[in-house]
């Protein structure tokens, strides 16, 4: 079974109702992101860091998966389903699919303040000041914030390394290390991009742009894949 990366960002969970990671004024819900998304920000003002993200739980509680990901769900009939997402909700697992990273963090996850690798599921939408850890220090969200390293990557460059087919969707590979994860994808492999706005990269011969939005781009993958599977 060949193995099919999907890299995917907000414009798949756009389609659910999740905002977008920055609006045209360069804010994410009103809020600068230095105020809600850097080490500096939750050293200086935790209590609007962790309400920030308890309102981000809510909505993310509040929406379903979309057409989007029941499509990638589906191509797993057909290949081995591998997905990087530079999402923090939980929308693929909900849909069902089976294999995911989450580069950039989980929503619905928190970590120990002393040791980051003591990583904890919050049930509900609420991450309290004087919630702790097993060492006795205060909780955070389990979101890799701006200055900080990506654990995951390493482990992102190796699957993108294997991929017979790669997919890119919901994202306009404007955000790094993340978008550079296509430079690992083996220079015979196919690469797929789907995005109502066609980004401005050509580095190799057999990219193929979809310009639709997630929904529509994948359904319409799908059917091609699937019927390339069957040949």
């Amino acid at each position: 079974m060949k193995k099919l990366v999907v890299l995917s960002g907000a414009g798949i969970s756009a389609e659910s109702g999740i905002s977008t990671f920055r609006d045209s004024g360069g804010l994410w819900e009103n809020h600068r992101i230095e105020d809600v998304a850097t080490p500096e920000a939750w050293r200086k003002n935790p209590d609007v860091v962790l309400e920030f993200y308890n309102e981000r739980r809510k909505q993310a509680l509040s929406v379903k998966p979309n057409p989007a990901h029941y499509s990638l769900v589906e191509l797993e009939k057909y290949y081995d389903v591998q997905i990087i997402t530079q999402n923090v909700d939980n929308l693929h697992e909900v849909a069902g699919s089976s294999n995911v990273i989450h580069l950039h963090g989980e929503l619905f996850k928190s970590e120990s303040t002393k040791n980051p690798e003591l990583v904890y599921d919050i049930t509900s939408w609420e991450l309290k000041k004087g919630d702790l850890c097993e060492l006795g220090s205060q909780l955070r969200p389990h979101i890799v914030w701006f200055g900080e390293a990506v654990p995951m990557m390493d482990v992102a460059i190796e699957i993108a390394e294997q991929a017979d087919i790669f997919v890119v969707v919901g994202t306009s590979l404007a955000v790094y290390p993340a978008a550079g994860l296509v430079h690992y994808v083996h220079a015979y492999n196919p690469i797929y991009i789907i995005d109502p706005a066609k980004p401005d990269i050509s580095f190799r011969k057999n990219m193929t742009f979809i310009q639709e939005k997630a929904s529509v781009g994948l359904e319409k993958l799908k059917n091609e894949l699937r019927i390339a599977s069957d040949a």
